[in-house]
């Protein structure tokens, strides 16, 4: 469970979260809404203990996969040995064996003796979910994973997602595209300002864009 209790954090005169409360159990698949300076950002890197919060209680899960926005790869890399060099400098000495399967989960199979320069958007997302997947996480922390999508990625990686998740693993999946958390996601976080708007299962909601617009306004 992801239990965070009254977390604040500020950027000198600036303060970025305000007194967040949140619980979220193990299994559910939370959509992380709000405008750019909401918040999101910062309450994703505190929580896989990249930022320090100023006060506050937070207690995560111990094994925790992350994909920022901007994926990181280093391009001149063949997949399944970046996978590989990846699982060796996180010190979780995966076998050979847990970096085939990822690739075949993720559907790289494919392009796994390619370079990573050499494969499309799409598929360089794939590479980014199978990284965040190694040591499988008990919390996986996805931020904007289908920006700069063409349609048919942007189906493929959602069905990706929905494929990883299991009953042993939280998800966290922040977003602009509101369709994206309709049609994956569990529970429905808002933030505006640094502070919880709203917090709903998404089963509750009848209209998610009148929802958003009015948390926001």
């Amino acid at each position: 469970m992801v239990q965070i209790e009254h977390l604040n954090k500020s950027f000198g005169a600036q303060q970025v979260l305000r007194d967040i409360t949140l619980s979220i159990p193990d299994g559910q698949i939370v959509g992380l809404l709000g405008p750019n300076g909401a918040g999101k950002s910062t309450l994703m890197k505190i929580l896989i203990g990249l930022w320090n919060a100023d006060s506050g209680v937070v207690q995560a899960p111990p094994r925790i996969g992350y994909l920022p926005e901007n994926n990181p790869l280093y391009e001149e890399m063949y997949v399944a040995e970046y996978l590989g060099f990846m699982a060796e400098m996180t010190n979780l000495n995966c076998q050979l064996s847990t970096v085939n399967s990822l690739i075949d989960l993720v559907g790289l199979t494919p392009e796994r003796h390619k370079h990573i320069r050499e494969l499309s958007k799409g598929y360089r997302q794939r590479v980014g979910l199978a990284q965040a997947l190694i040591g499988n996480p008990e919390l996986l922390i996805l931020d904007e994973p289908t920006t700069g999508l063409d349609p048919n990625q942007l189906v493929e990686i959602r069905a990706l997602i929905r494929k990883l998740t299991n009953s042993a693993m939280t998800v966290i999946l922040s977003t602009h595209i509101l369709q994206e958390v309709r049609e994956m996601c569990d529970r429905v976080i808002i933030l505006d300002h640094g502070t919880v708007k709203a917090d709903m299962p998404m089963e509750q909601i009848p209209d998610l864009e009148s929802l958003f617009r009015e948390a926001t306004k």
